[in-house]
């Protein structure tokens, strides 16, 4: 009797046949680039009788999944910059941030007895940092905090940051140096702060910041930072003049009202009156005499 076909599977490797499946493996299935650079995603049949393979490439980015290789053509912005290498392997030309992601390759083999197989890539793309923003006090005095930053937010992956005065690298550990152990600082090289936390003259100088990762760095300008001495004599000085003056300004108002010179005219004397006329005199003006003069009248 005839056996079925599963049975006839099972017993295929005792007699030293190998199930015919198609799979897949990939030379580099983490590939790094930097950004602009070509960069093969390695895709290689390892087994299959299929003469002829269903081929097809995804794109797998932040849950999002889109066809990059489909119907035997290239997709979306794909179509421009990549193409099909050795019947299965996929060459992205001029890459960008964006093509970061995780790729997969499928292939179905309808002749193979395990007819589907895919594996993932995973391409990280690098970004060069752009020039970093840095920000450093001009002046500050003695004793007091100084805070510097320095910060970019283009390079892939993340920057870190190290900060330079006057051409010499400050270390994260300050006691590692010699010149540097009069110094009281905080150094992140994740965040890019430098801070000191009370700043003395030999903390004065011009300082840089350089971002750097895997793809490259870059460098802000360097800036100058002064550390100057605060003048309490000269400051407690200045407040004993304001106050003298302001007594003075006092005493002189004082001695105004004192004698009367912001006093009433109401209090300094008699308000003018306007003289009445006399009983019994008119006043009245005559076309020759072009003046004033009086004329007496009785009452009886």
């Amino acid at each position: 009797m005839a056996l079925r076909r599963p049975a006839l599977l099972l017993l295929l490797p005792l007699f030293g046949y190998r199930l015919l499946a198609v799979e897949l493996t990939s030379s580099n299935t983490k590939p790094v680039v930097q950004e602009f650079q070509s960069v093969e995603l390695s895709c290689i049949i390892k087994s299959t009788v299929t003469p002829d393979p269903r081929i097809e490439w995804k794109k797998i980015r932040d849950g999002e999944t889109s066809y990059v290789f489909f119907d035997n053509k290239m997709q979306g912005d794909f179509a421009t910059r990549a193409e099909i290498l050795s019947r299965t392997s996929l060459v992205i030309k001029n890459t960008t941030r964006m093509d970061t992601a995780t790729y997969r390759c499928e292939v179905a083999a309808p002749s193979d007895t395990k007819t589907i197989d895919e594996i993932n890539i995973q391409l990280t793309v690098q970004v060069k940092p752009v020039t970093p923003r840095c920000t450093v006090p001009k002046a500050v005095p003695v004793g007091k905090t100084a805070s510097l930053h320095c910060h970019e937010n283009e390079g892939y992956p993340k920057s870190t940051y190290s900060w330079y005065r006057n051409s010499e690298p400050l270390s994260p550990d300050t006691k590692s140096n010699a010149k540097l152990q009069n110094s009281s600082y905080s150094l992140n090289p994740t965040t890019g702060t430098l801070v000191f936390h009370a700043v003395h003259k030999g903390d004065t100088g011009r300082y840089s910041c350089i971002a750097t990762n895997d793809a490259g760095f870059a460098k802000c300008e360097e800036q100058e930072m002064e550390v100057y001495d605060l003048n309490i004599g000269g400051i407690i000085g200045g407040v004993l003049v304001v106050l003298a003056v302001l007594v003075l300004i006092t005493l002189g108002i004082c001695c105004a009202y004192r004698r009367g010179y912001f006093a009433n005219s109401k209090d300094s004397g008699e308000s003018y009156k306007t003289p009445a006329k006399p009983d019994c005199v008119n006043y009245i003006r005559t076309d020759d005499e072009g003046d004033f003069r009086h004329k007496s009248s009785f009452v009886i």
